[in-house]
């Protein structure tokens, strides 16, 4: 659990380069799980977690205190850090080093009507980067409609 926390080699205003659309007051990083999901303090102290995968954030705690007493529960492992997954990742040799994520060769936000969908390492800047650029354009699409993204090199 503790490697979730181990975050302080990280820029926390580079990896939110792309997320201030969503996430425009200064913030700490706390902690990080291996799909780049951040979990951030806002200046009040508040935790907060922003789904990378999904351009979406949500208050978990009141305090970086009450957020690793919360971390503790098994079932919130299971939903904040998704825990079962990383050690199934991990079985399959995917195992990120401290600037690397497990990333998706279609984003989750996407529908994958083929099954195509593919694990693999990325670098977490430039993955949580591509994830806020996609979903800030896609922010206000309604949910099943058809988009058409714009990609710069």
């Amino acid at each position: 659990m503790e490697h979730w926390f181990d975050v302080k080699h990280l820029d926390i205003d580079r990896l939110l380069g792309e997320w201030r659309w969503l996430c425009s007051r200064p913030m700490q990083l706390v902690a990080l799980n291996v799909f780049a999901d951040l979990f951030v303090a806002d200046e009040s102290g508040n935790i907060v977690r922003l789904d990378v995968a999904i351009g979406k954030i949500e208050t978990l705690a009141d305090s970086n205190a009450q957020f690793r007493e919360l971390a503790e529960n098994p079932e919130n492992r299971r939903h904040w850090f998704a825990e079962t997954e990383e050690q199934g990742f991990a079985a399959k040799g995917l195992i990120p080093n401290e600037i690397q994520c497990i990333a998706f060769n279609i984003p989750l936000v996407f529908a994958d009507p083929g099954k195509a969908r593919r694990a693999y390492i990325a670098d977490i800047y430039e993955q949580v980067s591509f994830l806020g650029d996609i979903n800030r354009q896609i922010a206000d699409v309604p949910s099943g409609e058809k988009v058409t993204l714009k990609i710069n090199p």
